[in-house]
């Protein structure tokens, strides 16, 4: 009869520990189930657990380690532009495939798939607005699409945003994200580069402010033209910035290159870069600039003062 209890007593400890298993698996499961939808983030850097919700409020920056996590055009263009403010430039404008460029599959089919997973046309994103009151023509690269790379689209809606800026004498921010030309379109996509210096060159000829933001990553040919051009040149911290890839110049020189290479650190150190300024401060930032570099127009009387003076002086 004891036995017999005693057996119980073991068999019901046994089931105890069992469910206790169990439960502990499913508050596993419902966690993992509750990261998986969206309602925590894991820093890649750090790996710490931080609320979307808070992370979002903070511009998806990790409060604990300070890590960049990379966003989407349309949230910069929230995280920078007042609200209410923005207008979007030449959304009409559509990639074609004039190269009838094929690979593992058409480049054609390679567009139609991206735009209809993320719902942007192309990888930038160009507009006009105000920032804390102040003008602006914006331009957000995308690097969801294609790794932000820079087609005949990109190059023409951002010549056009800097033909806008130039005529209406707006200072021009553009956010850089991209893995260079795109490939796909062939010579017609390095002829991008030249199309937007181009513009860039008579806006400066204007007397007019550019400012370019490089965020992780910037490479190939976009760090190669505009990306460089900028009057005051920020980027994002530990943004990798450069031309060719780590990997391809190690092949190449035959040798290991520091870990630092090729950030945001390593070229304000060697003054590729003006500075570097979190995202959190990067609004306030470009407002500072912006202001500083006003356009200073002249008081009428002023005008006047010097007209009569030059006159006097040349009857004299």
């Amino acid at each position: 009869m004891a036995n017999n209890e005693e057996s119980r007593g073991l068999k019901s400890l046994f089931d105890w520990f069992a469910n206790r298993r169990k439960s502990g698996s499913t508050s596993l499961e419902r966690q993992e189930r509750e990261i998986a939808d969206g309602l925590w983030h894991k820093c890649s850097k750090c790996s710490v657990l931080t609320y979307t919700k808070d992370l979002k409020a903070n511009q998806m920056v990790c409060v604990e380690c300070g890590h960049h996590n990379r966003v989407d055009s349309d949230e910069r263009i929230r995280q920078l532009i007042d609200h209410n403010t923005w207008k979007p430039l030449d959304e009409h404008l559509r990639p074609t495939d004039p190269l009838e460029f094929r690979d593992r599959k058409l480049y054609s089919d390679r567009l139609r798939e991206i735009q209809e997973k993320i719902g942007l046309i192309d990888a930038v994103n160009t507009g006009l607005g105000q920032i804390n009151g102040l003008p602006i023509a914006l331009g957000v690269m995308d690097f969801r699409f294609m790794g932000g790379s820079m087609g005949s689209v990109v190059g023409e809606k951002l010549t056009r945003m800097i033909e806008q800026a130039t005529q209406r004498r707006y200072p021009v921010v553009i956010i850089c994200t991209s893995g260079g030309a795109r490939m796909q379109e062939g010579m017609l996509s390095l002829m991008q580069m030249a199309k937007i210096s181009a513009a860039l060159q008579r806006h400066k000829d204007a007397r007019l402010l550019y400012i370019p933001v490089l965020t992780n990553p910037t490479t190939g040919g976009v760090t190669a033209s505009f990306a460089m051009l900028g009057d005051i040149i920020l980027a994002e911290p530990k943004a990798t910035i450069g031309f060719a890839g780590r990997r391809v110049i190690e092949q190449t020189l035959r040798e290991k290159l520091p870990e630092n290479f090729q950030t945001a650190e390593d070229l304000l150190l060697h003054g590729f870069v003006d500075d570097i300024v979190p995202r959190t401060q990067l609004k306030n930032t470009l407002t500072q600039l912006i202001a500083l570099h006003q356009p200073v127009l002249t008081p009428p009387h002023m005008v006047l003062w010097e007209t009569m003076s030059l006159t006097s002086t040349a009857a004299e």
